[in-house]
């Protein structure tokens, strides 16, 4: 048991004068080469304090994703408004962006091969679903076509962790 304690003690000294992110891609980094079905608590990493914890769960958590198209193969979205919802999720919830726009998603969706062909269409749809899995937030601007904000409601982001999970659980049977 000391020898453990120590190792934490270790770790957390090296990790203290390390920014949130830094810690974040150490953190996966320790994680993947020593445990691969570990992952590391999003908390701790999020609010940057100096212990920091780790805890195997079931679904990887969204610190385990270093970029938008390992979170979008992890979560395999099969529909149109799967990839916004999973895009959008990367933005908000991986970004810590509060709000977002729906070019910034398109975006993303096209340079991944999946571009929606009316996105607006698609957040619309996505805000009258029950359960609510999109909401706008503000409009930049006073004509028709001035630019939406939006944020994922905790519906949509249960939504994207349940593929995530979906997809790992797949995995595991395969």
């Amino acid at each position: 048991m000391d020898a453990e304690i120590q190792a934490m003690g270790q770790i957390a000294e090296a990790l203290e004068p390390l920014d949130v992110d830094t810690r974040r891609r150490v953190l996966k980094w320790a994680a993947e080469r020593y445990q691969p079905k570990v992952h590391v608590g999003s908390a701790a990493i999020v609010e940057g304090i100096g212990t920091v914890t780790a805890q195997a769960t079931q679904t990887p958590l969204a610190n385990s994703f270093l970029s938008v198209h390992q979170l979008f193969d992890a979560a395999a979205p099969e529909t149109g408004l799967d990839k916004v919802l999973t895009v959008a999720y990367w933005f908000q919830v991986l970004q810590g962006q509060e709000d977002w726009d729906s070019q910034k998603v398109n975006t993303e969706l096209k340079q991944m091969g999946h571009a929606s062909s009316n996105i607006t269409r698609d957040l619309n749809m996505l805000m009258t679903r029950t359960p609510r899995m999109v909401m706008q937030t503000r409009k930049q601007g006073t004509a028709q076509q001035a630019r939406k904000l939006y944020r994922l409601t905790r519906e949509g982001t249960k939504s994207v962790e349940a593929m995530i999970q979906r997809t790992a659980d797949q995995a595991l049977l395969s």
